[in-house]
C-alpha cells in the first residue's frame, strides 16, 4: 500500500512537473494529510498552530523547489526531508522554549504557600546597584525591617536624611525596574 502511495505520488509529480496542472493538484492534495501526521510526529510539542504554520512552509518549499527533485527518484523520501529540514527550522526559530498550557498544571506546580526562595537574591541584586549608603538604607528597612531612628543613628545621619535616602534609593530602583523590565 505504501509503496503504491508513493509510485502515485512520484507519477503525479513527474506530470506536474512537465506541466500538467491537474496531476499536481492531485500531488498536492495527496501529500498533505501524510506530511501533515510527520509534522505533528517530528514535532511533539509545537502547538496544533505551529504544525499547520510548518505544514504550509513544506507546501511551499515542495513548490518552490519540485524542480530540484529527481525524476527517476522515488518522490517520498525528497519529501520527507524536506519536511524534516523546516521542522529542525522551526524549532531552532523557537529556541529552547517549551510551550505547555499551564491551566493543565496549575494544582500539580502552585507553589507552596509562603517566601519565594528567590526573592530575597533577587532583591540583593537590585540594592547592590544603588549607591552605598542608599543601598545600606533601603536594606535596613526593606529587608531587615530597622527602624529610621536604628538607621539614623548607626549610620550617623538624621532621621530625616535617613527618610530622604531611603525616598531617592527606591525611586532609583523604581528606574531601574523599569529599565530592566523594557529588556
Amino acid at each position: 500500500m505504501m509503496l503504491d502511495r508513493q509510485a502515485e505520488w512520484t507519477k503525479l509529480l513527474r506530470a506536474g512537473n512537465a506541466g500538467d496542472a491537474r496531476s499536481y493538484a492531485l500531488f498536492l492534495q495527496a501529500i498533505t494529510p501524510v506530511l501533515r501526521g510527520v509534522v505533528r510526529a517530528r514535532g511533539a510539542g509545537l502547538g496544533p498552530e505551529e504544525g499547520e504554520d510548518i505544514l504550509q512552509e513544506v507546501l511551499l518549499a515542495v513548490h518552490l523547489k519540485r524542480h530540484t527533485w529527481r525524476p527517476q527518484d522515488p518522490v517520498a523520501p525528497w519529501l520527507y526531508a524536506i519536511t524534516r529540514h523546516k521542522v529542525v527550522d522551526a524549532f531552532r526559530r523557537r529556541g529552547r522554549r517549551v510551550f505547555v498550557p499551564l491551566e493543565d498544571f496549575a494544582e500539580v506546580i502552585a507553589a507552596p504557600p509562603g517566601v519565594d526562595p528567590t526573592e530575597r537574591g533577587d532583591m540583593e541584586r537590585m540594592i547592590a546597584l544603588l549607591e552605598p549608603r542608599a543601598a545600606a538604607v533601603v536594606r535596613a528597612i526593606g529587608i531587615d525591617g530597622e527602624s529610621v531612628a536604628e538607621i539614623g543613628a548607626r549610620l550617623e545621619m538624621s532621621e530625616g536624611a535617613v527618610r530622604v535616602m531611603l525616598h531617592r534609593g527606591l525611586k532609583k530602583l523604581s528606574e531601574l525596574r523599569e529599565r530592566f523590565v523594557e529588556i
